[in-house]
């Protein structure tokens, strides 16, 4: 008997810790850099989210954290003065504070777990930590709030209204979803695209969150806990930015320390406040400042007799990441359109596809409900005066433009208003207030449509192949008439840039010979200026307009100018591309492709000029093509790598794949995942122990 009992316990012991393990949190890192994190309940969930990015972006991640505390010029000296004055002085501290009184309790707990995680990494693993960062810990939920304030408003909502925001005009995104009944394989299948910034605030982290064994795969901006850009087993969606303008300047009128509203003065409400800067020899500065605020939102200039005060949306919207949360565990279509109508992201396209077969585009955020006017009239400073302007709420969901399933069996959006979502259009913009949005079709959507429009079987192969395209719309539209104006009695320059350009194959490939020469004459000609066109872009031939050139003397003229640039850069007005464009990262050099999308490029890679090179800074950032049939398939592409940490191995290490216009798999499944691990790290009480 007493055998017996000792054998029982011995059993129950034993699968007591195999249950125990079992429930254990883990984190499986590939060999891409790449965590895969599978818990039982959210609290370990996201508590090895914060850990794993930590691991991978710590150093970045607490330079975000500080600046959108508004203390940078305190941790890091005077050049951060400008970004700390434009925090503090749109209040952040204050919102934030409501945030943590509003929020769900949930979330809390989320963004809680989150920053605990990333705490208990920071004291496991000082030694990766630069010595000025430490000031920024330990990290709160404060920072998260901060951090999606800082991200939504000064970056999104109102990234044109603050000029100081660098790269705005090259911050974009491509997306398509095709619907089963397009398709080969009769699955559908969505394209995530987004064109950001390749550093700072706006790098993305990959990850997969398996919760009770439901996968959640994609990324999200760094600093934020979930998955923003998406998929898991039954859906996928994806954002891009929208025409959607929910920021807007007014000018007032100053009358006796006062303001003018409906002819009436009123006083500004006023808030002291203090900036510290941190000095050369270490001390702290402060800079006491003042702060107004008025009907019309917070002050950012005071003049003499005029004001420009900045009202924007999504300040009173605490739940923003929660939304995320729940479109990453739903499970069907209803499911996901009820986080959707929670309202509480403040922007972005949003196009989705199912296992169903389905697809849906809405054009998301908080649009403001405005007295009248058209989109035009809102894009511009206002002028205050009248109440009428001051908006207090927002469209409700069913109000916003949204399309399922069309007809034509696909959905692109390239960063162009909701009316040429699909073709034939389906969505009157006569329907919606005119303030919604313009009416226009840009190069880059125009090529997004064409190619859905030139295929009637789309398979998977296909959508790789017209992400990776770096074809150039704007060739097609304006080449030929080039070329027709020269002639034997042309300049020699100009009959050999014609012999050039008549063999160049109208792409952006790395060894692409002709592109260099049509860049450097695009960049000229100005092809954003409709004027500069034979035929205008017309509403009722959206994507085969502008064409043809309206002044071809002068587009020669540009021509040889260019040839002349070319010639005393390179010599050679056949250089191939990738010897002009490049890809640099962590003692990586290697050739690129693709191009701004203003030449009307799927492929996207904008740059900044170094010497004679151009070095891709921004532009294709995450990518991932799905397929939603029996079982998920995935291809995805972080261009820079998994971590920004110096000394990581995965800092850049997927630039090659970018040079080579090559995709990678997404190990969606354990069993994909086999094989590929390259080391494994188990919770432990508050912190992760690694098995190799």
């Amino acid at each position: 008997m007493e055998k017996r009992f000792l054998l029982l316990c011995i059993l129950l012991t034993a699968l007591y810790y195999q249950v125990a393990k079992a429930q254990q949190a883990k984190i499986d890192w590939d060999e891409w850099g790449v965590p895969h994190i599978t818990a039982t309940n959210e609290k370990d969930l996201f508590f090895a989210q914060g850990w794993a990015e930590m691991q991978a972006h710590a150093n970045l991640v607490l330079k975000v954290y500080g600046t959108a505390r508004g203390k940078a010029a305190a941790y890091w000296g005077p050049q951060f003065e400008t970004s700390d004055l434009l925090i503090h002085n749109l209040n952040f501290l204050q919102i934030t504070r409501s945030f943590q009184k509003s929020q769900d309790p949930e979330l809390k707990q989320i963004i809680r777990s989150f920053t605990d995680g990333m705490n208990a990494y920071a004291k496991a693993h000082p030694e990766v930590i630069d010595k000025n960062n430490t000031v920024v810990l330990p990290v709160t939920p404060d920072d998260v709030n901060l951090q999606s304030l800082f991200i939504f408003v000064t970056r999104f909502i109102g990234g044109s209204e603050f000029t100081h925001v660098p790269n705005w005009e090259d911050m974009g995104s491509n997306a398509l979803a095709v619907a089963a009944k397009r398709t080969a394989s009769h699955n559908a299948m969505l394209v995530q695209n987004p064109h950001l910034p390749w550093s700072g605030e706006f790098t993305f982290f990959e990850s997969e969150l398996t919760l009770n064994g439901n996968p959640v795969y994609g990324a999200n901006l760094i600093g934020f806990p979930g998955i923003a850009i998406g998929f898991n087993k039954y859906l996928g969606w994806t954002h891009t930015n929208n025409t959607l303008d929910n920021a807007d300047s007014f000018e007032i009128s100053l009358k006796d320390g006062g303001y003018l509203l409906d002819g009436k003065r009123h006083e500004f409400k006023t808030r002291n406040d203090t900036i510290w800067i941190k000095q050369t020899n270490g001390t702290l500065l402060p800079k006491p400042m003042k702060f107004y605020s008025s009907a019309y939102g917070d002050v950012l200039k005071m003049g003499k007799n005029k004001a420009l005060a900045i009202k924007v949306a999504g300040t009173d919207r605490p739940n923003a990441l929660f939304e995320w949360w729940k479109m990453a565990k739903s499970r069907n279509f209803n499911q996901f359109e009820a986080a959707l109508k929670m309202q509480q992201l403040p922007f972005w396209n949003i196009l989705y596809a199912d296992a169903t077969g389905s697809i849906f585009y809405l054009f998301n955020g908080l649009v403001p409900r405005r007295p009248g006017g058209t989109f035009e009239y809102w894009n511009q400073i206002i002028e205050g005066g009248a109440s009428k302007n001051i908006w207090s709420s927002y469209l409700k969901y069913d109000e916003l433009p949204k399309l399922k399933d069309p007809a034509s069996g696909w959905l692109q959006n390239a960063n162009d208003p909701p009316w040429t979502v699909t073709l034939p259009r389906e969505l009157n913009k006569k329907n919606y207030p005119a303030y919604i949005a313009p009416d226009k079709m840009e190069l880059r959507p125009q090529r997004a449509a064409n190619m859905m429009l030139a295929d009637s079987n789309i398979t998977f192969e296909h959508l790789i192949d017209y992400k990776l395209s770096t074809h150039i719309g704007l060739a097609d539209r304006v080449l030929d008439d080039l070329l027709a104006g020269i002639d034997s009695a042309s300049s020699p320059l100009l009959q050999e840039a014609k012999q050039v350009l008549s063999k160049w194959d109208r792409n952006a490939d790395n060894d692409s010979k002709g592109m260099l020469l049509f860049y450097a004459w695009a960049n000229m000609f100005q092809p954003m200026n409709e004027y500069n066109y034979a035929v205008r872009w017309n509403a009722d031939q959206p994507n085969t307009t502008p064409y043809g050139l309206r002044d071809k003397k002068h587009s020669l003229q540009l021509l040889e100018q260019a040839a002349k640039l070319m010639k005393g850069t390179f010599s050679d007005l056949a250089t191939s591309w990738g010897t002009f464009y490049r890809l640099r990262r962590n003692g990586i050099d290697l050739p690129a492709n693709g191009v701004d999308g203003g030449l009307g490029v799927f492929r996207v890679a904008n740059t900044e000029q170094r010497g004679k090179t151009a070095v891709v800074s921004s532009g294709d950032s995450w990518v991932g093509i799905i397929e939603f049939g029996e079982k998920i398939r995935a291809k995805v592409l972080l261009s820079y790598g998994n971590s920004s940490q110096k000394q990581s191995v995965h800092n850049g290490d997927q630039l090659k794949l970018f040079s080579e216009k090559k995709l990678r798999d997404a190990w969606f499944y354990p069993e994909d995942l086999q094989g590929h691990i390259a080391f494994t790290e188990v919770k432990q009480g508050d912190t992760f122990i690694t098995n190799k």
